[in-house]
């Protein structure tokens, strides 16, 4: 019981993220099923269904898949960037003797999966995939490694965690950079005063909850139109919401103090509602409480539950669903080359990265981590789903026929990840158990 109530944030979000894994799976097979069902029609339209506004002078359509892909990914990527900030001033990023070992990992789990593409690949017109294997799915590899319980210590999960979210950060300026189209300045600059402002606001400690929803969703539809991906203004968003808290922990208490002195004081209404009195101290102490509460660290945690049960097991439903149809056209090569960058790129680019910084000295790997384990986590950093799949949207969005390839490469190389890194993880975990009983 002590336990529960004593875990670490990091162990909260770890059980969060792994249930979201499993959602995820659920999501997918479902959307396999449904998708290759007699009821696969009612799939596909579905998810083509035009939603939005349309008036006289104004209209703004798009299928219901490109809502979820545009408008509640832009919601992930804004709890990314909550996150990336909260790491880089907190946290497991925060400094450089922190960041070396996961940003090592990181840049082996980028660097060698796109060599790896390009170099296998031979047709042009599949080069522009190259970014599918770059990122790591987080819910599902936690999801993984949090089935081996307490075989695993938290530092590994620390590792895996830190070095995802560096896999987020490359991968989103990849989308940025690389996968954006034909870019509207003026559209683009509107949108990055109304940022400066936000930015500015921040500096000064001024925040509003209702302000950054205002202003996010104009500056979301003018990067929607100016031809930058609209999920890149969710992260631009995250790090205008500031971390400080208005009063510590000293001053909270002392107010807090004075409240409970001042509704015990108040007159009490006969009949079963608060009387004008204790309305006022109770409008006190949630003006109190909001100062007292850090604004990223409060969105953060109120957004965490919503995109990991809702957003991203929506995400997989909507783009999950591949029609399995043997007279179907699939380039083999591309499903081929994804599955060799998910499974070998991923596996073999963290661990001898990883192995060679140490041997040099560059980085300092934590005792409780053993070579197997750094072994097995690297080839769970295959499992690149969610990021994986975004990406091949936007990299064949212009040549559709290569979608459905890139996602069956995908959905195989992350399956094979997922069953390599466990089964080198649990090994290590078993092999241990002996050596100690000897």
């Amino acid at each position: 019981m002590i336990k529960r109530i004593f875990l670490t944030p990091f162990q909260k979000f770890v059980k969060i993220e792994s249930f979201s894994g499993i959602l995820l799976l659920l999501a997918t097979i479902v959307a396999l099923v449904w998708a290759n069902s007699s009821f696969g029609n009612t799939y596909r339209e579905l998810w083509q269904y035009d939603i939005g506004v349309v008036t006289d002078s104004f209209e703004f359509k798009k299928p219901l898949i490109l809502w979820v892909n545009d408008g509640l990914m832009a919601i992930f990527f804004f709890l990314i960037g909550l996150e990336i900030k909260r790491e880089l001033l907190i946290g497991e990023l925060n400094s450089m003797k922190k960041i070396a070992f996961p940003l090592v990992g990181a840049l082996g789990g980028m660097l060698v999966p796109v060599i790896f593409f390009l170099v296998i690949n031979q047709n042009p017109d599949t080069t522009k995939g190259w970014g599918i294997p770059m990122a790591t799915d987080i819910a599902f590899s936690l999801a993984v490694i949090n089935v081996l319980g307490k075989r695993v210590p938290l530092n590994l999960k620390i590792f895996l965690t830190a070095f995802a979210i560096v896999d987020d950060i490359g991968s989103i300026l990849v989308i940025a950079l690389f996968y954006s189209g034909t870019i509207n300045l003026t559209l683009l600059l509107i949108a990055l005063i109304m940022l400066a402002v936000l930015y500015f606001m921040s500096f000064k400690g001024l925040y509003s909850r209702f302000m950054l929803f205002f202003f996010g969703v104009i500056i979301w539809f003018l990067f929607l139109k100016s031809g930058i991906h609209p999920t890149v203004a969710g992260i631009l968003l995250a790090f205008s919401v500031p971390i400080r808290q208005k009063i510590d922990t000293s001053t909270f208490l002392v107010q807090l103090e004075s409240v409970f002195n001042n509704i015990k004081k108040a007159s009490v209404s006969n009949k079963p509602i608060l009387s004008n009195e204790q309305i006022g101290h109770i409008d006190d102490l949630e003006d109190w409480s909001v100062k007292f509460q850090s604004p990223l660290q409060h969105l953060e945690h109120n957004l965490h539950g919503w995109v990991a049960y809702f957003i991203i097991p929506i995400f997989a439903l909507a783009n999950a669903g591949l029609f399995i149809d043997s007279r179907a056209y699939l380039d083999t090569a591309l499903i081929i080359n994804i599955i060799i960058c998910l499974v070998l790129g991923k596996g073999i680019g963290i661990t001898f990265i990883v192995m060679f910084a140490k041997k040099m000295k560059l980085v300092e790997v934590p005792k409780d981590i053993s070579f197997k384990q750094i072994i097995g986590v690297s080839f769970l950093a295959g499992i690149g789903f969610t990021m994986a799949i975004f990406i091949a949207n936007l990299a064949f969005a212009s040549t559709p026929e290569f979608i459905d390839s890139a996602k069956i490469g995908i959905l195989i190389g992350s399956f094979f990840s997922a069953i390599i890194g466990y089964l080198i993880l649990r090994m290590d975990s078993i092999n241990k158990k002996t050596t100690q009983k000897k």
